[in-house]
């Protein structure tokens, strides 16, 4: 694409003007970022005046759009102090060997923690799931939601494929233990107010190293490139133009209401570019299973236990025909996988109470019940896991009711 080029140099204190609409907390950061803008808006040819907001994450960066001709651009803000850019730049370039839709890095001031990247637009597949109307009402929604997963899972799979050991930090016993750890520092203890005694120390350190052992020793201990938050959030979808043609006329609404635009019926789905891959910062080279228990035991987002056994286990078959070591044992990948995806709920309660309690982002400790159901479906599938769900049960106040698979 040839873009015009610009006529007169922009000056920092014009460009601190036209971004007047961005709330900087700290005016010597917002002064940095008209400096860097405007040297990066003459080289890059970016339309200074459509800058806008574009979100904000769980962490200190945030993210803006900015207009580059016909196209548009991602700004990220990513205060050095609190964020380092350099592992994103590294898993990018991975992502781009690797042929995966991923933000290309344009622009960095690593010093300062500005980044301009790539657009890959601004609808998610979460979006895109949340947009249809209910199966119930539309049962070929489930054939869209379906091709999505599965779009999802050949991405995983082609990133996995990639992966080749010492590249990524491992995921390995410390991390795990620091990760779980959150639990009992943040949730138990700061949100629940609970003391914890000597008892449930011992408790939890026996949890933990079970946890830990399935974790790093399942499998025969394989490992991957992991994503770390390979979930629709972060899995960006991309404009299904053959569904154009589909849709009524602009504005009007379908016989059981809601706006026509919103809805994408399931054939626009047959043939589209991949899905795009963000928020891959934390990538690491750790268990198999991670990434497929993320996807399927979603953040913000649940499903019932017939469609997640039915992606994992499609993602398993592709993964043997790909060569990746899931072992030959179903029954046993997916006891992998559930025992990951433990690891995965007791870390994220401690994250999303730390969230709230030392950040002020209260919004994500809404969805800690949801981890509590997962956390506590698994446990109670596994006789030595039973203890582990009646402390869940006792930090929630809960009755305990049990009823082990295995």
């Amino acid at each position: 694409m040839t873009l015009p080029s610009s006529s007169t140099p922009h000056n920092p204190d014009d460009v601190m003007t036209t971004t007047s609409t961005i709330a900087w907390s700290d005016s010597a950061r917002a002064a940095a970022f008209a400096k860097w803008l405007a040297a990066t808006s003459e080289s890059c040819q970016l339309d200074l005046s459509t800058l806008r907001l574009a979100s904000a994450d769980a962490s200190f960066r945030r993210y803006f759009r900015i207009d580059q001709g016909a196209d548009s651009c991602i700004i990220m803000d990513a205060p050095p102090a609190q964020e380092d850019c350099a592992p994103f730049v590294k898993v990018a370039e991975l992502m781009a060997q690797a042929g995966l839709n991923a933000p290309s890095v344009l622009a960095w001031d690593q010093a300062q923690g500005f980044m301009l990247l790539s657009d890959l637009g601004s609808q998610t597949m979460m979006d895109v799931i949340k947009q249809q109307p209910a199966l119930d009402i539309v049962p070929q929604n489930g054939e869209l939601i379906h091709r999505l997963y599965m779009d999802a899972v050949d991405v995983l799979i082609q990133w996995q494929q990639s992966s080749k050991p010492d590249v990524l930090p491992a995921y390995d016993d410390a991390l795990l233990s620091r990760e779980l750890a959150l639990f009992p520092d943040w949730y138990i203890a700061q949100h629940r107010g609970m003391a914890i005694d000597t008892a449930m120390q011992e408790k939890l350190a026996g949890f933990f190293t079970q946890i830990k052992d399935s974790n790093l020793n399942s499998l025969g201990g394989a490992r991957v490139f992991v994503h770390r938050d390979f979930m629709p959030r972060n899995l960006m979808a991309p404009t299904l133009p053959t569904a154009c043609g589909s849709l009524p006329p602009q504005g009007a609404n379908f016989p059981w209401g809601g706006p026509a635009e919103n809805f994408i019926p399931a054939k626009s789905v047959e043939h589209h570019p991949a899905l795009g891959v963000l928020d891959f910062q934390d990538a690491v080279y750790g268990p198999i299973t991670y990434d497929i228990a993320s996807l399927m035991r979603d953040a913000f987002l649940s499903w019932d236990e017939e469609f997640v056994i039915d992606i994992t286990i499609r993602y398993w078959q592709k993964a043997r025909k790909a060569g990746l070591p899931v072992g030959d044992d179903f029954g046993e990948f997916y006891r992998a996988v559930e025992w990951m995806g433990l690891q995965r709920h007791l870390k994220i309660l401690g994250i999303f109470a730390r969230l709230t309690l030392r950040d002020g982002k209260s919004q994500y400790l809404a969805d800690t019940p949801r981890f509590i159901k997962y956390a506590r479906s698994t446990a109670s599938r596994y006789r030595q896991l039973g203890p582990l769900m009646v402390l869940l049960d006792e930090i929630e106040g809960n009755e305990t009711r049990i009823g082990y698979t295995f």
